[in-house]
């Protein structure tokens, strides 16, 4: 069987080869016109970010794996690879710590205005300061805050526990569209209308692409913070932009944007945006504590080893 994996430097870890005979073949990077050229007679490819469209898919009548190193599977196109039968498998469950954690970090340090303080520091205003200590910046804390939560899966539901653990109230939001509200929800509407944080933790799909736009943002406080760590497309960036500059909310940290890596001239990177204190992005690191790639990786070739013993599993397609 053989096996490629087309973006090996996007995971740090020792990744094991699967216990069954097999050739392995791996590629630093991969762009998306040597997709086809690499996966050539491959059984099993794996990817993360690296896109697998219908054309790629019937251009390789070999394939009958993809097993994606990541939970998201939006770059695969499941309705070709159905098709097909071609099996997609994806990796739960390895972040459920270090993605809860980054979101409190942000939260955190927007709340505590930790950016701010830090330029204060370096203009010298504490060293000319008549008195122990300044308050030039507000700092709120997470303790008796309401945190909406869009998106209540298992990394969802690992931000509620530290949330929570912080004498946060969380409030799930019901999907924006639904004609009922499930038990332990509340209405999308009401969810953006209360919290003081919104979080993030939806895939992207066409029914969430652009869910949190100019409208979402004004229904929010002005006193709001706004939190993504899943996938850039869910907020409409422009939208987002505008919310800061005028203040619809009070600050926000992202992990993600719609382009990654982000090319020159990209709203998102530019610099008197990244220069505000109400603002913090990450370059999509929230998953990469050591310990989770590691999880990662096992659970990667655990899916593998599963395919080719006729037992799929994690399977989206």
């Amino acid at each position: 069987m053989r096996i490629v994996q087309l973006e090996a430097e996007s995971l740090i870890a020792a990744v094991r080869r699967p216990a069954f005979a097999h050739e392995w073949v791996e590629y630093p990077a991969t762009l998306p016109g040597q997709v086809v050229e690499r996966l050539r007679g491959a059984a099993v490819a794996i990817t993360n970010k690296v896109p697998l469209d219908a054309a790629a898919i019937a251009a390789l009548p070999e394939l009958k794996m993809i097993a994606v190193s990541a939970t998201g599977t939006n770059n695969v196109d499941l309705d070709a690879c159905r098709a097909r039968g071609i099996v997609v498998s994806n990796i739960r469950g390895y972040a459920e710590h270090t993605v809860p954690e980054h979101v409190i970090a942000l939260l955190l340090a927007l709340s505590r205005n930790l950016v701010a303080w830090r330029e204060t520091l370096l203009a010298g205003c504490w060293q000319q300061s008549s008195q122990f200590c300044l308050f030039d910046h507000p700092i709120r804390d997470l303790h008796g805050a309401t945190l909406g939560l869009i998106g209540s899966g298992t990394l969802g539901n690992g931000v509620a526990r530290l949330a929570e653990a912080f004498g946060m109230r969380v409030l799930r939001a019901e999907r924006k569209a639904a004609a009922t509200v499930r038990p332990g929800y509340t209405a999308f509407g009401d969810v953006l209308a209360q919290a003081d944080a919104i979080s993030l933790h939806c895939p992207l799909t066409p029914e969430t692409t652009g869910l949190i736009g100019e409208a979402e943002l004004q229904a929010m406080k002005p006193s709001a913070l706004l939190i993504n760590t899943a996938r850039g497309g869910i907020v409409d960036e422009a939208a987002l932009i505008r919310a800061l500059t005028e203040g619809w909310i009070a600050g926000a940290g992202f992990d993600v944007i719609t382009a990654e890596p982000p090319p020159a001239g990209h709203p998102m990177v530019d610099p008197a945006l990244l220069a505000r204190p109400n603002f913090l992005l990450t370059p999509h690191v929230a998953w990469s504590s050591r310990p989770a790639m590691q999880a990662l990786a096992d659970q990667l070739i655990d899916n593998i080893e599963a395919f080719a013993a006729g037992t799929p599993r994690n399977q989206v397609a």
